[in-house]
């Protein structure tokens, strides 16, 4: 196919039917709850299709996550800096507001306008946490679970990640929920109704002085870990153009 206009007829074109029916499409309507012909083609674009025995998760030369996990990577990045836990944003928004010249927003952006032109849709999950009397419980840090039948996506296993050696085991099974306004939303639902009200809020968040959106809610875009990084180092770049000559100075 030409040009496919949703992740079925991507999907389709990359891998043809057999490996979709099997391992595509009933793990993507468990997960976006949508048939996979109401989804952005881009969504499995995203992942490489390998004739190989290559498991990585993508073709990057370096994979994995920081050392410690992102927890201690963001404690470092923010050593000396003032750090308040547990407020709410939009209940404190005129004082946080003048606490700074600019304000870096990553929240979602339709709660940012308070919703005015209308709420975007996003899936939220359910995680259910368990300890294990077992040193392993299935051999690696992340297993999916394909079938509709089953309602969990994944089931991670938190000690895989840096080789744990201890003598249990924590679970976490992964459950897939549509959003509401008490949930917490993790994935932009990409499609025609929502890409048009999201381009709505863009275009207002551009008149704005003194914030900068960022990130896969203030962007609604499904983005993983490390073009988010990047965009953020390039937003750096564009803000501070000195800051990249000034951290490369070898004294």
């Amino acid at each position: 196919m030409v040009n496919p206009q949703n992740l079925e007829e991507q999907a389709l074109s990359l891998v043809r039917t057999d490996i979709y029916n099997t391992l595509i499409k009933e793990y993507t309507e468990k997960q976006w709850g949508r048939k996979a012909t109401e989804l952005p083609a881009f969504i499995i674009k995203r992942l490489p299709i390998r004739f190989t025995f290559d498991n990585n998760y993508f073709n990057d030369l370096y994979q994995g996550i920081p050392v410690g996990g992102y927890t201690k990577l963001i404690q470092v990045l923010l050593e000396g800096t003032e750090v308040r836990l547990g407020v709410n944003y939009f209940y404190n928004r005129k004082e946080l507001n003048e606490l700074a010249d600019q304000v870096i927003y990553t929240e979602m952006i339709d709660e940012y306008y308070d919703y005015k032109h209308g709420v975007l849709e996003y899936r939220s999950l359910k995680f259910e946490h368990t300890v294990l009397d077992t040193p392993n419980y299935q051999g690696n840090a992340v297993a999916n679970y394909i079938d509709s039948e089953i309602p969990y996506t994944r089931i991670i296993e938190h000690k895989h990640f840096e080789f744990g050696e201890q003598m249990n085991t924590v679970i976490t099974k992964e459950y897939p929920l549509e959003w509401t306004k008490k949930d917490e939303p993790y994935y932009p639902v990409n499609n025609s109704r929502n890409d048009q009200l999201f381009k709505i809020y863009k275009d207002m968040a551009r008149l704005e002085e003194n914030a900068i959106f960022g990130g896969r809610l203030a962007d609604y875009k499904y983005y993983d870990m490390h073009p988010v990084v990047g965009l953020a180092l390039k937003k750096v770049e564009e803000l501070f153009p000195d800051y990249r000559n000034q951290t490369m100075q070898i004294p």
